[in-house]
């Protein structure tokens, strides 16, 4: 069962960075008219996203989040132990990104470097992933580089999926610590239904070829090529509203506390619609679920510490909390977990 425990693992803080560049919903040319468009923020809930230029990569993001970070907690870069760099919009197919991070920031060539291909459950599987690492204490001090430009994978003739999404990358400090609250996580996957969101050419089990780059309409409003992003809104939303809460539910009833006992539920940030369904069942008020959509829409695993510097940094910085997050998306995969913050660094946003 993939039911986690880590001891000696603090949040030392959090940063997060986006495109200054601004694309209103409402002028987006992914609709028919603006009928259209106003109907789509009515159901979703963004106005707005921030969209990467063709020369500013995932990479580019988490590592300004990263410089500012790290010169706010006034770290040694050589101290840093561990870099994990994840994304499903990497610089290159080879090397790993977190190579070229690991020199561009300045760390140590022992530092341990790695990356993680995950999509929307990406930041909390990657906390569980590097707390895991330094929970022993041999490592001190760990990086976690989350990011994605993921509007670069979208059709933007298409309706279904260009306008849900936007770009920003993020940068987390963890450290080791004796005194530090436990965390615990639950996590889960259901590869069975893997094409319900992927890009069907352009990896290794289907080459690029030059029908891949042919555009295709599928109906009205839907035209793109097997390079761009597929998904399947039915089949999500049910995944979306049902694995979620449950294990919410499950990672709760383990750890012996109720919606009472939790200042923050911190959701991937997937639209309205699905984020108010998952507060419906789990019976959480509105106060107690911060959200970054309206601003930023779907930006895929960097959502929700992208949530957390924007919507709670002061009370990060200031105060004690005990939070629960949770992401889900690609793969399927989901994981949720259980945190306890206090006296976090966090810079104010960065636009790039």
């Amino acid at each position: 069962m993939a039911f986690l425990k880590i001891d000696n693992i603090k949040i030392k803080g959090l940063a997060a960075c986006v495109p200054a560049n601004v694309e209103n919903t409402l002028n987006s040319n992914s609709f028919i008219n603006t009928t259209e468009a106003e109907q789509f923020i009515n159901v979703t809930g963004i106005f707005e996203r921030r969209i990467a230029s063709s020369d500013v990569c995932s990479s580019d993001l988490c590592f300004h989040a990263a410089i500012k970070l790290i010169e706010e907690l006034n770290w040694e870069k050589k101290d840093i132990d561990c870099l994990i760099f994840i994304t499903q919009t990497p610089d290159y197919i080879v090397p790993a990104t977190s190579c070229i991070l690991q020199e561009r920031i300045g760390l140590s060539h022992e530092c341990y470097a790695f990356d993680i291909t995950l999509g929307c459950s990406g930041w909390v599987y990657g906390v569980s992933v590097m707390a895991s690492l330094m929970t022993s204490g041999n490592f001190k001090k760990g990086l976690l580089l989350v990011g994605e430009t993921t509007t670069k994978t979208k059709s933007p003739k298409d309706k279904s999926t260009y306008p849900l999404f936007g770009d920003a990358g993020t940068a987390t400090a963890l450290e080791f610590s004796k005194d530090a609250d436990p965390m615990y996580f639950h996590t889960g996957t259901d590869g069975s239904k893997f094409n319900a969101i992927y890009i069907p050419d352009g990896g290794f089990r289907n080459f690029i070829t030059p029908e891949s780059l042919i555009m295709k309409e599928y109906s009205p409003g839907i035209i793109r090529n097997k390079l761009h992003y597929v998904m399947d809104g039915a089949t999500i939303f049910v995944f979306s509203i049902t694995k979620p809460p449950s294990s919410i539910k499950f990672l709760l009833k383990n750890i012996g506390l109720n919606q009472n006992d939790i200042d923050y539920f911190i959701l991937h940030q997937a639209n309205k619609l699905i984020i108010e369904k998952i507060m419906e069942k789990l019976q959480i008020p509105q106060g107690k679920v911060p959200s970054s959509y309206e601003l930023f829409g779907n930006t895929s695993m960097s959502s929700i510490p992208l949530t957390m510097v924007t919507k709670l940094r002061e009370k990060l910085m200031s105060s004690k909390l005990r939070l629960v997050i949770c992401g889900f998306g690609g793969g399927l995969s989901w994981a949720s977990g259980y945190l306890v913050t206090e006296n976090v660094i966090c810079p104010n946003l960065i636009e790039l």
